[in-house]
């Protein structure tokens, strides 16, 4: 393929195309850049501050404890036997 994109031109000028050699100034085209990314990673170091909050929570829950008292007293008692006495029923007394 030739470089200037002539394959067959033909006589020009009268001369064969072994011969013929045009002259095309050179040309010079850019293209819109194609962007390439190369990503590296670099370690960073992140403070990250957790708090924590500790709720004491206190709660009453009864707690039986049993105290006794203790009294003394005296008493009299005699060896004589007393005589029972009859006691009246209630039946007789609500009867008026």
């Amino acid at each position: 393929m030739n470089r200037n994109n002539y394959y067959n031109m033909g006589n020009v000028g009268g001369m064969n195309d072994t011969n013929f050699c045009p002259d095309c100034p050179t040309q010079t085209i850019y293209d819109p850049p194609i962007t390439q990314y190369e990503d590296y990673y670099h370690p960073q170091l992140v403070n990250v501050i957790q708090n924590i909050e500790t709720v004491k929570q206190h709660h009453c829950c009864p707690v039986y404890k049993q105290y006794f008292t203790h009294t003394e007293k005296n008493v009299m008692v005699s060896s004589v036997k007393r005589a029972k006495q009859a006691k009246a029923s209630s039946k007789k007394r609500s009867k008026k």
